[in-house]
């Protein structure tokens, strides 16, 4: 029986362009319509994206924040930030948040989300992390389907994130478990 070359790893700075591609690639999925003026807003393109992600996992600003990438043989077909919460209700000392969670869209429904998952809780657990958090956007159904199947729940708390050229916002929901 073959097994698939399939893993999860800490993000090394040599994967920036990578994580940037498929952050980029899942963006043209979640909000076609409010991409153009995202881009334009941030002065973003490919390689100014990956630069960008290069400094951050060059610097991250204190050693709990932490990406993860999971991998399909050595292709970067997803990514997980973790890290210390920063919303205003939280104590950052025992609650953690994963800031991001994303599978490329070529690549869902493999498995890398479950096994992507589980390192980024592992990853929280092991910093002292007691809960953690998550925002996901109102309309990503399966990503809440995905994440409430693995123990997950709404706290009540949501959130508009609105660019800052008007063309549009983005409602999202909080979502938290306990990991010890």
């Amino acid at each position: 029986m073959t097994t698939a070359d399939v893993s999860v790893r800490v993000a090394w700075s040599q994967d920036a362009a990578a994580i940037a591609a498929v952050q980029l690639r899942a963006w043209e999925r979640r909000y076609d319509a409010l991409l153009p003026s995202l881009l334009a807003e941030r002065g973003l393109d490919p390689e100014t994206h990956a630069a960008a992600w290069q400094a951050s996992l060059t610097r991250p600003p204190e050693a709990r924040h932490r990406a993860l990438v999971a991998l399909e043989r050595v292709r970067v077909v997803g990514f997980a930030l973790t890290g210390p919460a920063t919303d205003p209700d939280a104590d950052p000392a025992v609650d953690g948040e994963i800031g991001e969670f994303t599978i490329d869209p070529g690549h869902l429904r493999q498995g890398h989300g479950s096994r992507l998952l589980q390192a980024a809780v592992d990853t929280l657990l092991a910093d002292g992390f007691t809960r953690v958090t998550t925002w996901v956007d109102s309309t990503d159904d399966a990503l809440r389907a995905f994440l409430t199947s693995a123990g997950w729940d709404a706290d009540g708390a949501t959130r508009e994130l609105a660019d800052e050229t008007g063309a549009g916002t983005v409602k999202q929901v909080r979502l938290h478990t306990a990991i010890a």
